[in-house]
C-alpha cells in the first residue's frame, strides 16, 4: 500500500472518528442543559409553592385567632333565630287571614279555599310579609356590611403584625423541611437538599447543616411571604449537594457509547502506529537486503578471482605470488565470516531473552586487549585511538564474547563514520561512580543529527549520508550493543554534535567483591 492511501485512509478516519465523537459531546452537552433547565423550573416552582403555603396558613391562623377574639368580645348575631322569627310572622299572618275569610256570609267552611292574599290589616296592627322581607334584607345587609369590614379590618391587621414580628416566629422549621421535601417530591426531585432561612437583616436564622453555598448558580432563592413591605422581605436558599450526580445520571446511559468510540478510535490510532511501524520496518529490511548483497559481492567477488588466479600454472611457479593471493583469499573469507556472523545477530532479536554465560570479567583487560586490536585499523586511516582506563573497581559479571562484541561495534562504528577531511581520534576511557563502572567511547567523527538520536538503536535503522553504500553494515550494530547492554542490566545512551563527535557512555553493575 502507497504510503499516500495511507495518509488518505487516516485523513478520513479520522475527520469520521471525530465528527462523531463531537457530535455524542455536543448531545450529551445539550441532554445536561435541558436536565439543567427542567431542574431549575422544578426547584422554583417548588419553592413557590412552599412560599404561597406559608402564606395561606399564616392567614388562616390569624383569622382563627380573630374569630375567636371576635367572638368573645361582641354578640354573634344567630341567622338560625331570624329564620324562625321571619317563620312565626308568616305563620300567624296566615292563620289570621284565614279566620277572617271564613266569618263572611255566604261563605261554605268546606268550600276549598284559595292561598291567602297577604295585605296590612291596621287594626290588628300585624305587620305585612313584604315589610317583613324587606326588614330582614336590611338586617342581612348590614350584617353582611359589618362582616365585610370586619374582615377588611383583620387583613389590614395581618399586614401590620406580618411586618413586624420576628420571622422565627412565623416559621416553624419542621414544617418548613416537611413542605420543601413534599413539594420537591411532587416535583419529581427525590434528593438530598440543604436549606437556610435569612432575615430582612441579612442575618441567618436557622441553617439546616454546616454546607458552605459558595457556588451562586447552584443555589435557589426564593422570597418569603412576598406580600410583605419591601423592606421586610425574606429569603428562602436551597442547595443541592448531589444536584451535579443528578444530572449527571440522568444522561450516563450515554457515556458508554462515547467511551466505545474513544475506544475505537484509540485503537484505529493504535492499528495506524502499527501499521507506519511495520511499513518502515519493511523498508529498513529492504535497505538491508540491499546492503546484505553488496557487502557479500565484494568478497566472493574477490575470492573468486582469486580462486581463478590460482588455477595460473605461473602463479603456482611463484611462492610469492602464490602466498599472496591466499592471503587475499584468507582475508576476504574472513571478512565474508564477520558479515555472516553480523547477519546471524539478527536471530538475537527474536528472541525474549539471549542466553548468556556469564563470568567474572575485568572490564579494563578486556578493553585494553581490543583496543591493541583495533589500533592497527585506526591506524590505517591515518587516525589516533587513546585509552585512559582509570577505574579502580573494573571486575563486572558479563558475557564475555557478546560484552566484546559491544566494544568492538562503537570502536567500528566510529571508524566508518569519521571526517574524511578530519584525522581521526578515539579515545575509550573507563571511571568509577555511584557504584557502577562507566565506560565512554568518543570519536571526532560526522556526528548525529538530534532528531535522529533516539532512532539510532532501532534494527535496521542508519543514519543516512547521501550515499546508501559509502559507509558499511546492516543497521543491526548499535541495536545489537542496546540489546547486550539491557541484558546485562545496564544502560547506554549518547551524546552527539554534528561535524564535532559522537560518544557512547555504558554503565555496568560491578561486583560486590
Amino acid at each position: 500500500m502507497r504510503k499516500s492511501t495511507i495518509w488518505l485512509l487516516i485523513i478520513v478516519m479520522v475527520l469520521t472518528f471525530v465528527t462523531l465523537l463531537a457530535l455524542q459531546i455536543d448531545y450529551i452537552n445539550e441532554m445536561v442543559k435541558m436536565r439543567k433547565e427542567q431542574f431549575n423550573e422544578a426547584v422554583m416552582r417548588s419553592l413557590y409553592q412552599v412560599s404561597k403555603n406559608l402564606e395561606n396558613e399564616e392567614t388562616k391562623h390569624y383569622l382563627e385567632e380573630d374569630i375567636i377574639a371576635t367572638a368573645k368580645t361582641e354578640h354573634k348575631y344567630n341567622f338560625d333565630e331570624l329564620t324562625d322569627q321571619y317563620q312565626k310572622i308568616l305563620n300567624q299572618d296566615y292563620r289570621m287571614t284565614k279566620s277572617k275569610n271564613m266569618s263572611k256570609p255566604g261563605v261554605n267552611p268546606s268550600t276549598k279555599q284559595s292561598a291567602p292574599r297577604v295585605y296590612i290589616s291596621s287594626e290588628h296592627g300585624v305587620k305585612s310579609i313584604l315589610k317583613t322581607s324587606n326588614e330582614l334584607q336590611e338586617v342581612l345587609k348590614g350584617r353582611y356590611l359589618y362582616e365585610k369590614a370586619l374582615l377588611d379590618d383583620v387583613i389590614l391587621n395581618i399586614l401590620y403584625k406580618s411586618g413586624t414580628k420576628p420571622l422565627s416566629e412565623r416559621i416553624e422549621v419542621k414544617d418548613l423541611k416537611d413542605m420543601l421535601k413534599s413539594e420537591f417530591q411532587n416535583n419529581g426531585l427525590n434528593l438530598l437538599f440543604e436549606y437556610e432561612v435569612i432575615d430582612n437583616n441579612k442575618r441567618v436564622i436557622y441553617k439546616s447543616a454546616d454546607v458552605a453555598m459558595q457556588r451562586e448558580d447552584e443555589v435557589y432563592t426564593q422570597i418569603l411571604f412576598p406580600n410583605d413591605t419591601p423592606l421586610t422581605l425574606n429569603l428562602l436558599k436551597v442547595y443541592f449537594p448531589t444536584k451535579r450526580s443528578y444530572i449527571f445520571n440522568s444522561v450516563r446511559f450515554m457515556i458508554p457509547s462515547f467511551i466505545f468510540t474513544f475506544v475505537l478510535l484509540i485503537t484505529f490510532g493504535f492499528t495506524i502506529i502499527v501499521i507506519f511501524r511495520q511499513k518502515r520496518l519493511s523498508e529498513m529490511r529492504n535497505d538491508f537486503i540491499n546492503n546484505m548483497t553488496h557487502e557479500f559481492k565484494t568478497p566472493l567477488s574477490t575470492i573468486s578471482l582469486a580462486a581463478q588466479m590460482l588455477k595460473d600454472s605461473a602463479v603456482a611457479k611463484n611462492p610469492t605470488m602464490f602466498q599472496h593471493i591466499s592471503g587475499v583469499i584468507t582475508d576476504e573469507t574472513k571478512r565474508l565470516s564477520f558479515q555472516v556472523e553480523k547477519v546471524l545477530q539478527m536471530s538475537l532479536f527474536d528472541r525474549q531473552k539471549v542466553v548468556l554465560k556469564f563470568k567474572e570479567v575485568d572490564m579494563n583487560n578486556l578493553i585494553a586487549d581490543v583496543v591493541d586490536k583495533f589500533r592497527l585499523k585506526v591506524e590505517k586511516y591515518g587516525g589516533t585511538i587513546e585509552c585512559e582506563l582509570q577505574a579502580v573497581h573494573s571486575r563486572v559479571m558479563a558475557d564475555e564474547m557478546h560484552i566484546t562484541n559491544v566494544v568492538f561495534n562503537l570502536l567500528d562504528n566510529a571508524v566508518k563514520y569519521s571526517r574524511p577531511e578530519e584525522p581521526l581520534k578515539l579515545s575509550v576511557a573507563t571511571w568509577n561512580d555511584a557504584g557502577k563502572l562507566h565506560i565512554s567511547i568518543m570519536d571526532n567523527g560526522i556526528g548525529i543529527k538530534k532528531e535522529n538520536l533516539k532512532k539510532i538503536f532501532e534494527r535496521f535503522y542508519r543514519v543516512h549520508t547521501g550515499n546508501l553504500h559509502d559507509v558499511k553494515g546492516f543497521g543491526l550494530g548499535l541495536a545489537y550493543v542496546k540489546k547486550i547492554v539491557d541484558d546485562h542490566n545496564g544502560s547506554i545512551r549518547v551524546e552527539s554534535e554534528v561535524n564535532i563527535g559522537t560518544k557512547f557512555i555504558i554503565s555496568l553493575q560491578i561486583t560486590k567483591n
